[in-house]
């Protein structure tokens, strides 16, 4: 009776031990995985497809996908993703595509499921923004206007003017809009698509419904960091949800 406890025991420990390190080596559990991801996945018949893949610790996403050379080839997809029963890949619910998770990287899974191999390998790679990496689209939104769109995840609508921003590099200032109001003031951008507005100035014009626009203002104040791709901006702070949305003005 003794010797069957203590072989009982000695299972029980060692299933323990086991679920213990299944959830340790897990990408779920183990891994620093929400971010923006970045690269530029093949495509049949155009030069690429510019990815932007932001995942968010609440389990959902943001993919902004350029086709290149192609007109009106931006698209926005968000929604929710789910994790694999063993925790290393993400699977998105609207699609069902699906990620597996690395340090810093998203290896984009073919339709079973399984790694891409091969001389293409590389292709199919979505590197994590970090502090430390300077991500080479991040100066595309400099020197080009941001019209709002969408403001807390609603539909901006205006009849006349619509609010923007332009971040003009050879100043170090921005300059805005926000649909009754002008904005100027300095912002300091870095690595890892980090941005901060500092010392935000507006005109003081008084109109019938500015809530809207107090809201906008709040929102750049708050901003530390974005996602850009050369048609579509989105501000951020931290890993919140994007906090404003905005398309490029031709």
């Amino acid at each position: 009776m003794k010797r069957l406890i203590l072989m009982t025991i000695f299972a029980c420990t060692a299933l323990l031990g086991c679920m213990h390190a299944h959830g340790v080596h897990s990408s779920r559990d183990s891994l620093d995985w929400a971010g923006i991801y970045v690269g530029t996945l093949p495509c049949a018949d155009c030069p690429g497809i510019h990815t932007t893949m932001t995942l968010n610790p609440d389990q959902t996403y943001v993919l902004v996908t350029r086709y290149l050379d192609k007109k009106d080839g931006t698209f926005e997809q968000k929604g929710v993703f789910s994790w694999s029963p063993d925790g290393a890949a993400i699977i998105l619910d609207d699609d069902k595509s699906s990620y597996k998770v690395g340090e810093n990287v998203l290896f984009h899974l073919d339709m079973t499921g399984q790694v891409i191999t091969g001389d293409l390998a590389e292709n199919y790679l979505l590197r994590k923004q970090t502090a430390t990496t300077l991500d080479l689209t991040g100066k595309c939104i400099l020197d080009t206007r941001w019209r709002l769109v969408e403001l807390f995840g609603k539909p901006v609508t205006m009849n006349e003017r619509f609010p923007f921003i332009h971040l003009h590099s050879k100043e170090g200032r921005i300059s805005g809009f926000g649909g009754c109001n002008s904005i100027s003031g300095p912002y300091e951008l870095k690595a890892g698509n980090r941005i901060r507005f500092t010392n935000l100035a507006s005109t003081m014009m008084a109109c019938p419904d500015m809530d809207m626009e107090q809201e906008f203002f709040e929102v750049l104040a708050m901003t530390d960091n974005f996602a850009c791709d050369g048609k579509t901006l989105a501000l951020h702070k931290a890993r919140m949800a994007p906090l404003a949305r905005f398309v490029a003005v031709p």
